[in-house]
């Protein structure tokens, strides 16, 4: 499976509509970067955030997960709370050919600075906007910057596409919308 560069990315955005709005260069300056680079994209994160709570004390179980166990802030920044997380949603719509996978890494400039994105792969044929798991593992509160970059996404094509992939098994998260809660 070999992974793609810039210009596969480039006309695969063009062509198929794979990222939208794409950004086919890095934008760097007083942001966090996001765009085309040399072998990703990276991705932005919207100003919609999910920000985990203890308030009602609740049980966290994702068989019945319970929304009250999120806050919701939305603006230009959000802030996480000490050895918390939040979620929150790409800026960028996704459609996936059916012969890639596509995995996300987290940013360096986050990284450093104890923030780590988790996101689950991108399976051939999903569609939607990303839903994004940020922790904020150090103990103090943490900022993240709405439609500034969060993390890079990198592309795989297989030699030749599943037999079964995810819209075909008609997937749970199949063209999310907004901040996605667990489903069952």
């Amino acid at each position: 499976m070999p992974v793609k560069n810039d210009l596969w990315i480039r006309r695969m955005a063009r062509d198929k509509g794979m990222i939208e709005p794409f950004e086919p260069a890095q934008v760097r300056g007083k942001s966090v970067s996001y765009g085309l680079s040399s072998y990703g994209y990276d991705i932005r994160v919207a100003g919609e955030f999910k920000v985990f709570t203890n308030v009602h004390n609740l049980v966290v179980d994702p068989k019945s997960f319970d929304e009250r166990s999120f806050v919701d802030v939305e603006g230009p920044e959000c802030i996480i709370p000490p050895n918390s997380f939040a979620l929150a949603r790409t800026v960028e719509y996704f459609r996936i050919p059916r012969d890639v996978l596509v995995l996300c890494v987290g940013k360096s400039t986050y990284a450093r600075c104890g923030i780590i994105v988790n996101v689950t792969p991108l399976e051939p044929t999903w569609e939607g906007f990303l839903t994004l798991e940020i922790s904020n593992t150090t103990p103090l509160p943490a900022r993240i910057y709405g439609n500034e970059g969060i993390a890079q996404l990198v592309f795989f094509q297989g030699d030749e596409p599943p037999e079964v992939a995810y819209a075909d098994r008609k997937g749970k998260y199949q063209r999310q919308t907004g901040v996605t809660l667990p489903r069952l």
